[in-house]
């Protein structure tokens, strides 16, 4: 990777701890994470070391209570953390941000002993979590969801399928939305399930384009035995709870989405002042730097917006709509950037040997995950005019 030729991101920050905070997680990516992480994409490795080492560091729990192992940071400061590790690899930056979901349901909505019991562990303890909402017949309209969850005295019995589940196979726990009543988005339960839970199974990995180094897979439930005091909320609240999470989940995303974006600009601008042509550096062409500007200029609003729904968020105020506007500017922003990226760099774009080829293979799925960008059209547009304008 060329030397950085642009400098850090001068970050507005609530306090010296904050302040602290990014400097010890720039130290961590710079370190730990950067110098690895084109190779393990490329192998497909996913770094269960790393995730381990941010534990032990602190930064898998940070916007949850000290009470209960978490972190105590507000989102503002938790999103730029989430930003600065997905610049340096997005499969760590992302994974954060989903261990960071699969907690939202118990630390939020579990009962007093439920967060005494369990959140320990998953917020420094070590674990790895998954969220379990997408099925194969069930993505975007996710109230259609088909796993059943039957009671059977003191215990509920799990069985169906989730779909594109990350970390699925190798996460400790999972979160996840199962039917124990009627149809519709009423009969849905919130359930935390063992990771070792005797009938949970994984189907091998997806081939995907991007993010090869983080495992997505298939989870079945065959007849998964879950006591009744791993029930999160109330009967029928599951669907309810799951929405609460991808509220706060799509910031994450959009945090994720600005890191990699972020990081293709540097790049580019690093290309483009080491790389003559014509006998001068290619940023000297007009061209060029306004193809710069604007990727600056992207980056910069899409950072700015993810940050006011945080601190509406922080502030206890609704942020539902601005939640679906920064996943949507913040990923539709990485897709673009990255892609002028590849075109900075001309051949080499098209390479292996820089990144930019890969942060546009990453930035694709962005657009995808946690509600696709057109489904956060629905919603900010119901938010706008009404679930229905007719």
């Amino acid at each position: 990777m060329p030397d950085r030729t642009v400098p850090p991101v001068d970050r507005q920050l609530p306090s010296d701890e904050a302040r602290d905070l990014i400097s010890l997680v720039r130290g961590i990516a710079a370190r730990e994470i950067a110098p690895h992480a084109a190779e393990a994409e490329e192998a497909g490795r996913f770094p269960r070391e790393l995730f381990s080492l941010l534990s032990r560091a602190g930064l898998l729990g940070l916007p949850y209570g000290v009470e209960h192992g978490g972190g105590d940071q507000p989102y503002e400061v938790y999103l730029q953390v989430l930003e600065e590790l997905a610049a340096a690899r997005l499969t760590v930056g992302l994974g954060v941000s989903v261990h960071s979901l699969s907690c939202h349901a118990l630390a939020t909505f579990g009962t007093k002993q439920q967060r005494i019991e369990h959140l320990p562990a998953m917020l420094g303890g070590g674990l790895l979590g998954a969220y379990c909402l997408s099925e194969p017949t069930s993505g975007s309209d996710a109230a259609s969801l088909r796993t059943k969850a039957v009671r059977d005295g003191e215990e509920w019995v799990l069985t169906g399928t989730k779909a594109w589940i990350t970390h699925g196979g190798i996460a400790d726990f999972y979160t996840v939305m199962a039917r124990t009543g009627v149809e519709g988005p009423r009969g849905i339960t919130a359930f935390l399930v063992p990771g070792d839970a005797p009938g949970l199974s994984a189907a091998a990995p997806e081939r995907k384009m991007g993010m090869k180094g983080s495992p997505t897979a298939q989870v079945h439930f065959d007849g998964v035995r879950v006591p009744d005091e791993r029930r999160i909320g109330e009967e029928g609240q599951g669907f309810a709870i799951a929405l609460s999470a991808l509220d706060s989940g799509r910031l994450g995303i959009a945090a994720c989405a600005i890191g990699v974006a972020q990081a293709a600009l540097d790049e580019a601008v690093a290309y483009a002042t080491g790389r003559q042509q014509f006998g001068r550096p290619i940023s000297d062409f007009q061209g060029l730097r306004f193809l710069l500007a604007d990727m600056a200029t992207q980056i910069e609003a899409g950072r700015a917006l993810y940050l006011a729904a945080a601190r509406l968020r922080d502030a206890g105020l609704p942020f539902s709509r601005q939640a679906a506007m920064a996943k949507l500017h913040c990923t539709d922003t990485a897709m673009k950037v990255t892609t002028d990226a590849v075109q900075v760099l001309g051949g080499y774009g098209y390479t292996a040997d820089f990144p930019v080829e890969r942060y546009m293979r990453e930035a694709k799925v962005l657009q995808i995950v946690e509600g696709t960008n057109q489904i956060q059209r629905m919603v900010i547009a119901r938010h706008l005019v009404g679930q229905d304008s007719r």
